[in-house]
């Protein structure tokens, strides 16, 4: 009997979901992996340098909104064109992590060499050319657009640099991503902690590579950025939080603060705002928040009808009923 194009080898307690090339014909190896590759990530044009004799493995998992996979196969070439784009309905970005030889992509004019030890981020949404010349074992992210823009203004900004995974917050992240690969998450919930870990410290990795083709003066403005929005995460709970405060807890002039935001296109009051929001929505999906009041009270608003009120602007559903379908969600994993 003909094996189905695109049939998962297996699953487990995990919900691995693992594809291989191992038992098929050469015959039918490139046409199987274009769709084990489009369905993992999205539709490419790969080019393989033996297409009879190509040889890969991929293993899957998920960890909340985040996907993980490792990608172990011989040398290949993947292309992302606009006509795969125009029938995209979402934004996604892939992180890719090569761990056994180097990787080279071009994206939006830029080409880079990426080699083990770093990582990249890649758009979904604009064509790019992603290869590598030797066999390969790689961990791959795919994240939706929108859930790294809610921690990092403006993430496409890091597409095609190489970002160092060595040292600092890139380390953990990378550390953390390949870890959570391997081992999976003990139950959805868990994975649902380690999907906002893994998208917290990326964005903390990128914001961090944000000296990227920068002058001396503008990566001295981001680090006073970075610093003042430290500043504001640990400060959440404070009703007394603002630009006065923590210009203060910085120690910069409060005009200054202000010049430094609208250095990504935001102010002060509104970064603190929708870090309030991110904090507040993060409890709720938590098995135990507590009364929504105390939620409220908990983030520095100051009632809950305002609370209310801002995270249905910013999230499209009350509160309660976030908490509503988080519970049912649950439930049914």
């Amino acid at each position: 009997m003909a094996q189905e194009p695109f049939a998962p080898q297996r699953r487990t307690h995990v919900n691995i979901r693992s594809h291989s090339t191992d038992s098929l014909p050469a015959s039918a190896r490139a046409d199987h992996w274009n769709a084990v590759i489009a369905r993992a990530y999205f539709p490419l044009d790969l080019t393989f340098r033996n297409a009879a004799s190509f040889q890969g493995t991929l293993d899957m998992k998920d960890a909340g909104d985040v996907s993980l996979s490792r990608l172990r196969t011989e040398a290949v070439q993947y292309e992302r064109h606009r006509h795969h784009i125009a029938a995209a309905s979402e934004e996604q970005y892939l992180i890719t992590i090569p761990r056994q030889s180097p990787v080279e992509f071009r994206q939006l004019g830029r080409e880079v060499r990426c080699d083990p030890g770093g990582f990249i981020l890649e758009r979904g949404d604009e064509p790019y050319r992603f290869s590598y010349g030797a066999a390969n074992d790689l961990c791959v992210l795919k994240i939706d657009k929108p859930l790294l823009a809610e921690r990092l203004r403006n993430p496409d900004l890091f597409c095609a640099h190489v970002i160092n995974g060595r040292e600092g917050i890139g380390s953990l992240f990378t550390t953390m991503a390949q870890q959570v690969q391997r081992t999976g998450a003990e139950d959805p919930a868990s994975g649902r902690v380690l999907g906002r870990h893994l998208i917290e410290l990326l964005a903390l990795a990128l914001d961090r590579g944000a000296d990227i083709e920068q002058g001396a003066g503008s990566s001295v403005r981001a680090a006073h950025r970075r610093r003042a929005e430290e500043v504001i995460r640990r400060n959440l709970a404070q009703g007394t939080l603002s630009p006065e405060t923590v210009a203060e807890g910085c120690g910069i002039s409060k005009r200054y603060l202000h010049e430094l935001f609208s250095d990504v296109n935001c102010t002060v009051s509104q970064f603190i705002r929708e870090q309030r929001l991110l904090a507040a929505r993060d409890l709720l999906l938590m098995p135990n928040p507590g009364p929504m009041s105390d939620v409220a009270y908990r983030f520095g608003f100051s009632d809950q009808a305002q609370f209310s009120r801002l995270f249905k602007a910013k999230f499209g559903q009350t509160p309660s009923g976030f908490r509503a379908e988080a519970l049912v969600r649950a439930a049914g994993d």
